[in-house]
């Protein structure tokens, strides 16, 4: 089957299986339908940090709701160091699949799979251990501090199924499907959202756990939704999933673990260091009491959002640009990156003129009208937020060049605006300009971060690097159009030409040379 979906025989699946393709077809509406359900994702993640945060601070105070903004940042510091190994796992894969190898897929997934487990593991009783101590060097105020460590410690009790989820997620995207992985989110944030309320109040039969419960509630619905995901990837005989036969797979192959830590973690460092950076830049901002505190932990709910587009353009971009590069199509890949900086450029745009305008209404849905934080936040938004816009930017040149393996260069370029430029400002001007300079470093490390990406997009040499070694396909097949937005159109085709063959080769039919 040209474009659209591809039928595969291999050891991930049944023979005639279809899956999808990145390779072919339209690349801006392709890149834009692959990208809309993991945008979907984000911004139901979201929805739930937001509903969790809106339950603690009118519930449970101010205080709660500062303990939770610093418990988080340890959460997405330690969610951002799986990330990379999850995204080298997703580049692999999609390597794998653009080159139609899926022996290699397969490989890679068994490996990646036992390495997740123990890693997991390893960070839930290691955090869990130390959360007092991550806490205390965070300089977490004294008012929120015991809060936070009831929290944290729950979260870090969560963090092998979090972790385990979202590399399943990812290795979704690889094989091209974006779709699935929504679904499922979908199902947890809705859980997560029913039990907030009732755990944290003791309404009815549950316990009352206070802010404990926002966390055990992430727990339960995060558990529950990963095993729900993984028994439906074995009714659909997904090519992530392993069968009898397949479990001698579980062994690691020592080049993939070699191409998952040396790839996977520079990937991984990024995003510890972005999430460090935050952790600093929060205990900057503790220094100046609560109510800064808390209006820093309001605003960076929009944030959150703000970010979403490029975030979910980035994904999509790099699964697209790694099946290419498997594919050996390396023009689609720059096709791909022109489409995804324009479409960052107007998606990310678009929210930070919506929120300029909804200030400071849209923030008491986070803080009471009559807070003191409130004015606090509606100023700090006023200089934050459109440094928003060269980072979404920069986020899709880096999508594309890690799509290749060149993962250094982008964690260069982060540590540069971020440990180079972003914190030394905020600490040097402090002293002068307040909390001031806390909100100037933002927009200024991210215009760094944009330069820095973009130079190496036009003149670095990512071009030539391979994560996983995969022959492209040779096929005569032409591009009929078919992209992932056709996916379904393709398969009724498909499924209609299997159909009729019965008629045309039945003994009353005499085959004939040509016929």
């Amino acid at each position: 089957m040209a474009g659209g979906a591809t039928a595969a025989r291999g050891p991930g699946g049944p023979p005639g299986r279809k899956v999808p393709d990145l390779t072919t077809g339209p690349i801006g509406r392709t890149l834009i339908l692959f990208a809309l359900p993991v945008l979907a994702t984000n911004i139901l993640q979201s929805l739930n940090g937001s509903a969790n945060a809106i339950w603690v601070s009118h519930v449970l105070g101010e205080a709660a709701l500062t303990a939770t903004s610093n418990a988080n940042q340890i959460m997405f510091l330690m969610l951002g160091a799986v990330f990379g190994l999850s995204m080298a796992s997703n580049i692999m894969i999609g390597h794998a699949m653009g080159a139609r190898d899926m022996t290699a897929a397969k490989k890679v997934i068994g490996t990646s799979t036992a390495f997740f487990i123990v890693v997991s593991l390893s960070v839930g009783l290691l955090g869990a251990l130390l959360t007092p101590h991550i806490l205390t060097w965070m300089g977490t105020p004294e008012e929120a501090k015991r809060d936070a460590i009831a929290y944290l410690r729950v979260i870090f009790s969560a963090m092998p199924f979090m972790y385990f989820f979202s590399y399943v997620m990812m290795a979704q995207r690889g094989t091209g499907d974006s779709r699935t992985p929504f679904y499922f989110s979908l199902l947890a944030v809705g859980m997560d959202v029913v039990l907030n309320p009732l755990l944290i109040t003791g309404y009815g039969p549950f316990p009352e756990l206070g802010i404990a419960g926002s966390a055990y509630a992430t727990l339960v619905s995060q558990t529950i939704t990963l095993v729900a995901m993984i028994v439906h990837l074995y009714r659909k005989g997904s090519i992530l999933v392993l069968r009898p036969g397949e479990f001698h797979l579980l062994l690691p192959d020592l080049s993939i673990i070699r191409g998952l830590v040396l790839k996977g973690l520079p990937m991984g460092f990024q995003m510890m260091v972005t999430s460090l950076a935050a952790v600093t830049m929060m205990s900057l901002v503790n220094r100046h009491g609560v109510h800064t505190s808390a209006a820093y932990g309001a605003a960076s709910q929009l944030w959150t959002y703000v970010q979403m587009p490029a975030m979910a353009l980035g994904a999509a971009v790099s699964s697209m640009a790694a099946q290419n590069v498997g594919a050996g199509k390396m023009d689609r890949v720059e096709q791909v990156a022109r489409s995804g900086v324009l479409y960052a450029l107007v998606f990310t745009g678009l929210p930070v003129v919506a929120i300029y305008f909804a200030d400071p209404w849209v923030l008491q849905a986070f803080l009471p009208g009559t807070s003191p934080s409130l004015p606090i936040a509606v100023h700090i938004n006023s200089i934050v937020l459109w440094g928003f816009i060269p980072f979404g930017l920069a986020f899709i040149f880096s999508g594309v060049v890690r799509a290749t393996g060149a993962v250094w260069p982008p964690l260069l370029a982060m540590i540069i605006a971020l440990w180079g430029v972003r914190v030394p400002l905020a600490n040097i001007l402090e002293p002068y300009l307040g909390a001031n300079a806390i909100w100037i470093s933002f927009p200024i490390g991210s215009f760094t971060t944009l330069l820095l990406a973009w130079a190496y997009y036009v003149w670095g040499g990512w071009r030539s690097s391979r994560m996983l070694p995969t022959t492209p396909p040779v096929t005569d097949e032409p591009d009929t159009g078919f992209g992932q937005p056709m996916i379904e159109e393709a398969e009724v085709l498909a499924e209609a030409a299997e159909r009729a063959e019965p008629s045309r080769s039945s003994p009353s039919a005499p085959n004939r040379p040509g016929s």
